[in-house]
C-alpha cells in the first residue's frame, strides 16, 4: 500500500512521516508529484503556517490540485488533511485576507473568538477532542492543537473547547481532516493514524 505524504513545502514533514512508520506504514513516498499522488492509495496533506501560504504553495505545482481531486474526489482514495491541511478542504480562508481553499467541505476558516477573557490565541496545548456523532477514524481523547483560525461549517465530525467550541475534526466520503497535531499526540494520535491505515471506507 502506497501512501503519498503531500509536499507543500509548509514543514512537519518528517515528524508525520515518522508518525505514520510508528503507527504502521511502510511505504511512505514524500512527494508533490501528481503521478505520483494519482497512484497512491491513500493520502496525507499535512500543513503548518498561514492558510494563503499552503494553498499558494499547493497551486504552485502544476497539476497537484487536479491530481488530488481526481485520486480523492472521483476514485475515492482514503485522504487524511492535518491542521492547514484540513482547513484547506473548506471553501476560503479569512488568514491575512481571503483565500480559495479547495472547496471539498463547504465552510470557511476564521480566527478563532473565544467568548471567555482568560482563553488565549492561538490555541496551543492539550485539549479534548469530543466526537459529533461516530466516526471510525475519530474517537473521545486527548490531542495536541497549535492554531489561532478554525474551521466554521458543514461536515464536523468533532469539537474541542476553548471558551466555547472549536471545530477539532471534519469529513465526509472518504475525507478527514484533523485540526489537531497526531504526530504530536502521542498515543491517541498514533492510535488514530493506524486506523486511518486500516480505514476501508
Amino acid at each position: 500500500m502506497t501512501l503519498a505524504l503531500v509536499d507543500i513545502q509548509s514543514g512537519n514533514l518528517h515528524s508525520v512521516e515518522n508518525a505514520l512508520r510508528a503507527a504502521g506504514a511502510s511505504d511512505v513516498v514524500i512527494t508533490a508529484d501528481p503521478d505520483v499522488i494519482a497512484k497512491a492509495d491513500r493520502i496525507v496533506l499535512p500543513g503548518v503556517g498561514a492558510f494563503g501560504a499552503c494553498a499558494a504553495n499547493l497551486r504552485a505545482v502544476d497539476g497537484l490540485e487536479a491530481a488530488l481531486r481526481r485520486r480523492v474526489l472521483d476514485e475515492a482514495a482514503p485522504f487524511l488533511g492535518i491542521c492547514v491541511g484540513m482547513q484547506l478542504l473548506a471553501d476560503r480562508g479569512e488568514e491575512l485576507g481571503q483565500y480559495e481553499g479547495l472547496g471539498w467541505i463547504a465552510g470557511i476558516v476564521r480566527r478563532i473568538d473565544p467568548a471567555g477573557t482568560d482563553a488565549k490565541v492561538p490555541h496551543m496545548g492539550w485539549n479534548d477532542v469530543t466526537p459529533v456523532g461516530e466516526h471510525p477514524l475519530v474517537v473521545p481523547g486527548e490531542a495536541y492543537f497549535l492554531h489561532s483560525y478554525a474551521f466554521e461549517g458543514e461536515g464536523v465530525i468533532a469539537r474541542t473547547d476553548h471558551a466555547g467550541p472549536v471545530t477539532a475534526a471534519i469529513g465526509r466520503d472518504t475525507i478527514v481532516g484533523v485540526q489537531f497535531h497526531p504526530e504530536k499526540s502521542q498515543r491517541y494520535g498514533l492510535d488514530l493514524l493506524a486506523r486511518f491505515l486500516e480505514w476501508r471506507p
